[in-house]
């Protein structure tokens, strides 16, 4: 696969997605919905839903609520979110030294996902990560946007929507298999590249040339 030659290799501008390639939020994802339930009086499986991260939160909120009802409950998730997910969500392990390898490398690092920008934000500051830009409420091949925008060569991810995000972009398509897709699944998908985490990450970085246009 030709990729665009739009960074050196010793400055690449990397994107990361945040849910489990970043971070771990389930465990805040999971008290989010919890707490959601009690407030509407709803059943939510909050330990199955936190299986499935990384799909618009909309497509998780059509599980347990009638379709006319799904953006009301997105709001309110939303609106939810930092009083019971931001302290709960833990680090990624390997997460803040991937941003450093790209950072030592004299690349920039930015972090695009589907989550809420505002939450996105909320999450990086509470750990002390520090991209370069988050660009949040984009999905799979919506991605792309972002990725062009920003001229990043690669993406790395955990879901095979950031895989075809990447792919869309014409970035070199990194995948982790620390979310709800499996290493197979990333291959098959597209991936590029597959680490088991991100702590291989700046080993590879340190290696990676990129191919000529």
């Amino acid at each position: 696969m030709a990729h665009m030659a739009l960074t050196t290799a010793h400055a690449p501008t990397v994107g990361f997605d945040l849910d489990m390639t970043l971070i771990d939020s389930r465990p805040g994802i999971r008290a989010c919905y919890q707490a959601l339930a009690e407030r509407t009086g709803t059943y939510i499986d909050a330990d199955l839903a936190v299986t499935r991260l990384g799909p618009p939160l909309a497509e998780e909120l059509i599980n347990w609520f009638p379709e006319d009802r799904v953006a009301e409950m997105t709001e309110l998730y939303r609106s939810m979110y930092p009083a019971f997910a931001i302290d709960a969500t833990l680090e990624m392990p390997g997460a803040r030294e991937a941003v450093d390898a790209v950072r030592a490398a004299g690349g920039r690092a930015i972090v695009v996902t589907a989550k809420y920008e505002p939450n996105a934000k909320l999450h990086l500051e509470h750990l002390g990560i520090h991209p370069d830009e988050v660009v949040g409420n984009l999905w799979a091949e919506q991605k792309a946007e972002a990725l062009r925008e920003h001229g990043a060569s690669i993406y790395v991810g955990d879901h095979i929507g950031d895989v075809r995000g990447a792919r869309k972009a014409d970035a070199l398509a990194l995948a982790v298999a620390t979310g709800p897709c499996s290493a197979e699944e990333l291959s098959a998908a597209g991936a590029d590249v597959v680490l088991d985490d991100l702590t291989q990450f700046p080993g590879w970085l340190a290696d990676y040339r990129p191919a000529r246009a």
